[in-house]
């Protein structure tokens, strides 16, 4: 069943945004797209509500997990493209950075980030799940970046380093939709879940990660996302510099 955001978010900071649901409960951030008449394709007030709550987020020492998913039955469509008809040069720049800013403010959460994806994902969609940690996703899930053959550049940089290139290049120049199962196979998707158990999956998956050191969980993704750029010896630098900073702290296997 798709994302029910009328049983979701309420508090203040949910109010005040346009696009987006936002809560925390229990150690866990929800932001949800929440744009589904326009089946949550990404304008500029989502952008930069997704970077606003992205941010939020890792500023909030109670979080432990965020968790972006959507409203309606499309996680995103892609771009809105409506929204950008009669648009200056300038201000198609300007809406572009925009997103890549709020991928980036995504994708630098200091804890883990999860993407729940129960319909298509399109272009920008695309971006935004990517730049989580892992995706749980529903066989009803898909995966499409036709930029390029609309006459675009985009989704050039996160999916090569996913999927590898070629996949990507594939995506990218036919425009293909890569199926939920096919995604779990070329490692897109982390988990494939049906739509009955989802929450239940998700349930366990929040327990798991809020039950668990937060700065151990911290500290491991910085080293994975820090070394998966550098060579042997500088990842395992890495890694030795994290446990420094766990010892130094008195937090070595949860002790203190």
């Amino acid at each position: 069943m798709p994302y029910d955001a009328s049983c979701g978010p309420t508090n203040d900071a949910a109010r005040t945004m346009t696009t987006l649901l936002c809560d925390v409960k229990s150690g866990v951030a929800t932001i949800a797209l929440n744009r589904p008449e326009s089946r949550n394709a990404l304008n500029l007030a989502m952008c930069e509500e997704l970077r606003a709550a992205a941010e939020r987020a890792a500023a909030d020492p109670e979080v432990k997990l965020v968790v972006i998913r959507a409203s309606g039955s499309v996680f995103c469509a892609g771009a809105d493209l409506k929204e950008r008809q009669g648009m200056s040069e300038a201000q198609v720049r300007e809406r572009r950075m925009q997103a890549f800013a709020a991928y980036a403010a995504i994708e630098a959460l200091p804890m883990p980030a999860i993407a729940v994806v129960e319909g298509p994902v399109v272009g920008s969609g695309c971006e935004i799940a990517a730049a989580c940690d892992f995706i749980v996703a529903t066989p009803a899930a898909s995966f499409r970046v036709p930029e390029a053959i609309r006459g675009t550049v985009g989704a050039t940089q996160r999916l090569p380093r996913i999927l590898g290139k070629r996949l990507a290049k594939d995506l990218l120049f036919t425009g293909r939709t890569l199926s939920a199962e096919e995604a779990l196979r070329h490692g897109l998707v982390a988990r494939l879940v049906e739509p009955a158990m989802l929450e239940a999956a998700l349930a366990e998956i929040m327990k798991t990660i809020t039950g668990a050191p937060a700065q151990a969980l911290r500290l491991a993704k910085r080293c994975v996302d820090r070394g998966v750029e550098l060579d042997p010896k500088g990842a395992l630098e890495t890694e030795i510099a994290a446990i420094e900073e766990q010892l130094a702290a008195g937090e070595w296997m949860g002790k203190r």
